[in-house]
């Protein structure tokens, strides 16, 4: 392997013959970044914005880009994109950009290097922000989010015999197989007349006052621990007024698939994006500064899926995300787009179908700006995959009404892309009954498809005869009225597949087989094969399988809304904690928990907590916390074990931890697990500050 690392990094273009830039050129960059579509909607908007930024006020970090890792494939991978990523560097110093290696706990290998030296060297700015010495866990706006993976395992995603054998190989050579890094690997070239190595968030910060930086783009791994987390990462950039990036095809995630989402390891990593679009920074490719395509991982062959929602009928904006967050982020790179809450006839960020290989529709009733109209118009004359479901036979038409000035229709979108003939419904009192249509049971969108007739959730949608090219899947039948095709697909004239259903009424997505009939559709419709593994698990389940993120102040079963009504026996919940410094002066930390009827342990960091006392004034118990047991300024894990021994189980009350007078409630979203659990359950296999996420995150304002 490492013969094969020192061969990719000789390969590596020389920057000459990168791009024709010279010294001083400006960066010309597109920003890509995520606007909610209005406050408290939740959902998102996919925007972006060109910026020029001059080099000689810009700075490039490179986060973490060790020689060794614990995790064999994160190994695999940064051999796989640090030659781009050196290009990157070589090609932004040649501009003129500042570039700092940052390769955490490795500075005693750089001792005597003039890039270390210039570091340690440059004057101390007289501005330091507060903390910016130490890891930053999460910053405010972060607190509007959800934290999209669950990467308190470590995000390990090796093969277990492989990481065995990595590990005992990783021993042989003299390093500590949990932490085998000693410098910044080889592949990423350090100049030694003008770059700077540091892992010191003063120090950098330093480097960029004393040069003027303005402008800081984050490179390196693990984007969701160190590029977010180090103090000279993303967050402390944010909130301390740089105009930072992340370079989003330059990193890589340490996420696990057999955890929760459950989902591929680059999709893993896209997640992590989008929540640092959201709630960060933006984002940025290095395209944008060699020039050529953005880099791509090659195992990587997910199609990109783009979901497409701009209707008020039947809230597909809050079932479709779900929906493909469960079932389809596992196959495809999804994309979601929202029409405006402001204009009707407008869907923002609709360029992303310039790079989607699929396309699924819920549109009702829009016309569209001529330019937004044109980039469907050539998503579908490419000949790629078309999905639509419910009103999306009518996405793009108007009830007898020429659109308003400025705006297109399309009125021949349902027989040109789905061979439908959508002429109205019947009424929402007539309940239809849908079942397979005769002689198409073999059709793969059919496989595992039950032969007993389901409830539709909606109404009847009139909306024979088909297109010849069409193949119906399913009907709707009413008693007394003609039947009515449900599903099928459609070979266009453009050589294009098209797969549509008018199921997607709200509880249509409660069906399982809807929900199989919707993941088979967009999986035939791409050509990809069948996933025959899919399970429809119970909303009780996903509470077994994985930690999910409960309301504290309420028993599981109000804050389960019912779904664990009567459930007794053992559930955990876990939350981070960060006190500061002064909390620890010389005063005894205490943990009040009231556990009613039930029976409680504890562990901080691992460590099980002993009870102390009673408070029978409070109804409390007691713990005390020993000051070893809990690191000042870091993320600490808290975990409490419940054995509910009948009537409402759980954490009724906030627990609050006290230092004197000093007290911190903590009151709000912890994450819950239903089980007797293991060992393995009151701890992380890594420090809170890198597997505890940021929604369950406490801490003093």
């Amino acid at each position: 392997m490492w013969f094969r690392l020192l061969v990719l990094g000789a390969l590596v273009t020389p920057p000459c013959l990168l791009t024709p830039s010279a010294w001083g050129e400006d960066l010309s960059l597109t920003l890509r970044y995520q606007q909610e579509t209005s406050p408290g909607s939740g959902r998102y908007h996919r925007l972006s914005r060109g910026e020029t930024w001059a080099p000689q006020e810009t700075a490039l970090i490179v986060c973490d880009v060790w020689d060794l890792h614990h995790c064999l494939n994160a190994v695999r991978r940064v051999e796989e994109f640090g030659p781009r990523l050196n290009q990157v560097v070589q090609e932004a110093r040649r501009r003129g950009v500042t570039i700092i290696h940052a390769p955490s706990d490795c500075m005693a290998s750089y001792e005597d290097h003039p890039a270390r030296r210039r570091a340690i060297e440059t004057p101390k700015a007289t501005d330091l922000p507060p903390e910016i010495t130490t890891w930053c866990s999460r910053i405010p706006s972060e607190e509007k989010g959800v934290y999209p993976i669950d990467q308190s395992d470590g995000g390990e995603d090796d093969d277990p015999e492989e990481h065995a054998e990595w590990a005992a190989k990783l021993e042989a050579m003299g390093r500590n197989p949990r932490a085998p890094w000693k410098k910044q690997a080889e592949l990423i070239e350090i100049d030694a007349t003008k770059d700077f190595i540091s892992d010191r968030g003063d120090e950098v910060w330093s480097i960029l006052q004393q040069r003027g930086v303005k402008n800081v783009i984050l490179t390196g791994v693990h984007t969701n621990m160190c590029v977010l987390g180090r103090p000279f990462g993303l967050r402390q950039m944010a909130r301390n007024g740089k105009n930072v990036v992340l370079m989003r095809d330059m990193t890589d995630t340490m996420y696990n698939p057999q955890r929760w989402p459950y989902v591929s390891h680059f999709s893993g990593t896209d997640l992590i994006v989008s929540h640092i679009e959201k709630f960060v920074a933006p984002t940025i490719t290095s395209d944008q500064i060699l020039g050529g395509e953005p880099f791509r991982f090659q195992g990587d062959e997910r199609p990109h899926l783009a979901i497409v929602m701009a209707e008020d009928e039947y809230k597909t904006e809050t079932t479709l995300p779900p929906f493909a967050a469960k079932y389809l982020d596992k196959s495809f790179r999804v994309s979601y787009v929202f029409g405006s809450d402001e204009n009707l006839n407008t869907i923002p960020g609709l360029e992303v179908l310039d790079e989607a290989d699929v396309l699924l529709v819920s549109v009702r009733r829009r016309v569209l700006p001529a330019e937004q109209m044109e980039i469907i118009k050539r998503f579908v004359a490419a000949g790629k995959p078309v999905v639509g479901i419910r009103t999306a036979s009518h996405a793009f038409s108007l009830r007898q009404q020429a659109p308003p000035q400025g705006y297109v229709a399309w009125p021949e979108w349902d027989a040109q892309v789905f061979g439908g003939n959508y002429t109205g419904h019947h009424g929402n009192n007539l309940k239809s009954m849908v079942r397979l249509a005769p002689d198409v049971t073999k059709h793969p969108i059919l496989t595992d498809a039950s032969k007993e007739p389901f409830a539709q959730g909606g109404s009847l949608y009139k909306t024979s005869p088909l297109q010849p090219k069409a193949t119906t899947l399913l009907i709707g039948e009413i008693e007394g009225l003609p039947a009515e095709p449900v599903a099928w697909t459609f070979e266009r004239a453009d050589g294009g597949r098209s797969f549509y259903t008018s199921l997607g009424h709200v509880d249509d997505f409660k069906n399982p087989a809807f929900l199989r009939l919707m993941v088979h559709g967009v999986h035939w419709a791409a050509g990809l094969p069948i996933r025959q593994e899919l399970s429809f698990a119970s909303d009780r389940t996903a509470y077994e399988q994985h930690w999910s993120l409960m309301p504290v102040s309420h028993s599981w079963e109000a804050a389960s809304w019912g779904v664990l009504k009567d459930d007794d026996g053992a559930g955990w919940y876990r939350c981070a904690v960060r006190l500061p410094k002064t909390w620890m002066n010389g005063q005894s930390l205490t943990l009040r928990v009231m556990p009613e009827d039930d029976v409680l342990t504890v562990w901080l960091n691992g460590v099980e907590l002993a009870r102390q006392t009673v408070s029978e004034a409070e109804n409390a118990e007691v713990y005390e916390v020993p000051l070893g047991a809990i690191l000042p300024d870091e993320a600490n894990l808290l975990v409490v074990r419940v054995e509910d021994q009948g009537g409402d189980g759980g954490l009724r009350h906030p627990p609050v931890i006290a230092a004197g007078n000093a007290k911190l409630k903590l009151a709000g979203f912890w994450q819950f697990r239903l089980g007797n659990g293991d060992a393995s359950w009151s701890n992380m296999p890594l420090p809170a500050r890198f597997g505890a996420s940021t929604d369950v995150l406490f801490e003093p304002q």
